[in-house]
């Protein structure tokens, strides 16, 4: 008997096989979830139904999450297809490739409104068409980074949009306690995705976690799906407001010794 037998999931945000989103989605239909998927794009449709495909079949809609229509429709569609949702996996984000580089006091203006709205306030406008559909004691997980926190070279405006994302982690698990759905967020480690390869450095990025992490490894899509696992099934009926981390234990260290561990 798996953790999430008869529990329905959304998933948002995957882009290809190597996204993070790939890997939680996989972790859920294995514990015995049963999915739907959103996409945004015919440029990802495609990546996004052969998954559904092979995870049982799942319902995928279209979602231009900056438009309050289409969220409508997807709540309308998950409503008819599904009837409730136990789960809501918030993995959206984008920012300009400009906007990644440079100065964080040379960001455009339009560029900031357009970062913190796809990145932060989706989760916000997700949850709200979503809130009649979604059961009591349900879970919404967003996904966020150490660059919200810290300092993160060339993550910059980035940064900017998961620290809005973790506030609003906070604020949800507030207004939602009541009705016992709880709102947590998961740090992941650097992953070799698409978008993180956008990032100036990256590579470098993945080797200082290797080295200077207490537990000297290179976190997977998979490791946060078990993360999302524990996040999304009964077994955390008690978490909310909180930000999980998966990292190798890297959020810890304030200062690294580069001496080779015998």
């Amino acid at each position: 008997m798996g953790l999430l037998d008869g529990k329905i999931a959304l998933v948002t945000g995957v882009a290809n096989r190597w996204s993070i989103a790939t890997g939680i989605a996989r972790k859920l239909h294995a514990h015995g979830a049963r999915l739907c998927f959103t996409y945004q794009g015919d440029r990802v449709r495609d990546e996004v139904e052969k998954l559904a495909a092979e995870l049982g079949g799942a319902h995928v809609y279209p979602c231009d999450v900056t438009s309050d229509d289409a969220l409508a429709e997807l709540a309308a569609s998950v409503a008819r297809d599904y009837g409730r949702l136990d789960t809501l996996v918030h993995s959206i984000a984008y920012t300009r490739k400009e906007d990644l580089a440079g100065k964080v006091y040379t960001t455009s203006r339009d560029g900031f409104a357009l970062a913190l709205e796809v990145s932060s306030f989706s989760l916000i406008a997700l949850t709200y068409a979503l809130v009649d559909v979604l059961n009591d004691r349900a879970s919404i997980i967003a996904l966020t980074y150490l660059g919200a926190t810290a300092i993160v070279p060339n993550y910059n405006l980035a940064g900017i949009a998961k620290a809005a994302l973790e506030s609003i982690v906070r604020y949800l698990a507030y207004d939602l306690g009541e009705r016992g759905i709880r709102v947590n967020a998961i740090s992941a480690g650097p992953i070799s995705t698409a978008s993180s390869r956008q990032v100036k450095g990256f590579k470098q990025i993945l080797d200082r976690v290797a080295t200077a992490s207490p537990l000297h490894v290179n976190v997977t899509p998979e490791d946060v799906g078990n993360t999302a696992v524990y996040l999304a099934s009964d077994l955390s009926v008690a978490v909310t407001s909180d930000v999980h981390f998966v990292d190798a234990g890297f959020h810890s260290i304030g200062m690294w010794d580069d001496t080779p561990r015998a």
